[in-house]
Formats: C-alpha cells, sequence, structure tokens
C-alpha cells in the first residue's frame, strides 16, 4: 500500500469530489422540484398533463442512466443540439431522479387518511386549500425517507457521470488507475470519499426523518 502515492492524489481527489458533489446536489434539487410539480398533476387530476407524468414516471425510471447520459451526450448533437458535459450530467439525474422522487411524494400523499380530506371538504376547504393545510404537509413528511433514499441514490448514480468524460470520483480514479498501476490504493481514495460524502448525508437525513415522525402541523 503506497501511502505517499494516497496522499499526493488528494487534491486530485477533494476537486473531484466538489463536481461530483455539486452535480449530485443539482440533480437532486432539480429532481425534487419535478417529483413535487408531477404530484400536483396527479393529485389535481390535470388529464393531459396527467398522462404525460405517468409515461415519463415508467420511462425515467425503467431506463439506465448511462443510456440517458448517451441519448443527452452523444445524440441530440446529431441534432444541432449542443450542451457542455456537466449540464448533461445534471438533466441526466435530474430525468432519472425526477421520476423516483414523484413516486416518493405520490405514496406519501396517498398515505394521509382519507378521512382528513372528507372532512377538509366538509368544512368548506377547496382542492387547493385540501393540497396546502392537509395533503402536502403530511405528505411530505411521510415521505421524508423515501426522498432520502432517493437522494442517497443519486448522488451513487453519479459514478457513471465518468462515461461522459466528466472528471468526478470515478473518472479520477480510473485515470490515476491507468497512469500508475495502483488499483488497491486509489480503489480505496474512491470509496472513502463516496463514504465521506453519503455517511453524512445518511446521517442527516435520519435526524430529518425522526424530527418529521413527531412533527406536528397548525402549531
Amino acid at each position: 500500500m503506497d501511502i505517499q502515492m494516497m496522499i499526493d492524489a488528494l487534491p486530485e481527489y477533494l476537486r473531484a469530489a466538489q463536481i461530483t458533489l455539486l452535480l449530485g446536489v443539482l440533480g437532486i434539487v432539480f429532481s425534487f422540484f419535478v417529483g413535487v410539480i408531477n404530484s400536483f398533476i396527479f393529485f389535481f387530476k390535470i388529464p393531459i398533463l396527467k398522462r404525460i407524468s405517468a409515461i415519463y414516471v415508467e420511462l425515467s425510471r425503467n431506463t439506465p442512466l448511462l443510456i440517458q447520459l448517451f441519448f443527452l451526450y452523444y445524440g441530440l448533437p446529431k441534432l444541432n443540439i449542443v450542451l457542455d458535459k456537466n449540464i448533461v450530467g445534471v438533466i441526466g439525474l435530474t430525468f432519472l431522479g425526477g421520476g423516483y422522487m414523484s413516486e416518493a411524494i405520490r405514496s406519501g400523499i396517498e398515505e394521509v387518511p382519507k378521512i382528513q380530506l372528507e372532512t377538509g371538504k366538509a368544512i368548506g376547504l377547496s382542492r387547493l386549500q385540501l393540497a396546502r393545510y392537509i395533503v402536502y404537509p403530511q405528505g411530505f413528511t411521510r415521505s421524508v425517507s423515501s426522498i432520502g433514499a432517493n437522494a442517497i441514490f443519486l448522488l451513487k448514480e453519479t459514478s457513471i457521470f465518468s462515461a461522459i468524460s466528466i472528471m468526478d470520483l470515478t473518472n479520477v480514479t480510473r485515470d490515476l488507475i491507468g497512469m500508475y498501476y495502483l488499483t488497491k490504493e486509489y480503489l480505496l481514495l474512491l470509496v472513502i470519499s463516496y463514504a465521506v460524502i453519503l455517511l453524512p448525508l445518511a446521517w442527516i437525513i435520519t435526524l430529518i426523518e425522526r424530527r418529521m415522525r413527531f412533527a406536528t402541523f397548525g402549531h
């Protein structure tokens, strides 16, 4: 185990981790907003958009991120649409994650007791008011664990970015192994790097889930 070579590689891993984290966080945030929008479409039962959203969810969840990235990075230039590789990474991650976030939020909303909806209707709340005061506060609480699991899943999926030459952690590891043939050293750094990113996130999600589990609304 060549410790000195591992120490020398730390600056490159730090830069790669920053790129990985930045693109991953952007993909998670945008996919969450996509999920919220889709959940609104399903909740308000907007006819045409509901069908489009359902097709999108099935397509995004049943196609590999690698294929999506290849289509965006290598396919779109055939249509004279050229995107920066980092933008492609964020779009691909958003497309994939949006489907999973949509299902996570929708399932949380469906767990809200029907009696509360009926009570809200009985006191004259509109569907928008039901969404604002009853459905979404509780729905988000019930879907925190699923949203968190999706966030961790999406961060791990950034390892695919190396396929389109983004200098993420996986790509840097592959390049260093190719130059110095120190496979176990650089793979160990790769594992440590992802652990440093993912373990705190998992802890934060667990903390939020515990706090939300005992949260009360309207106070």
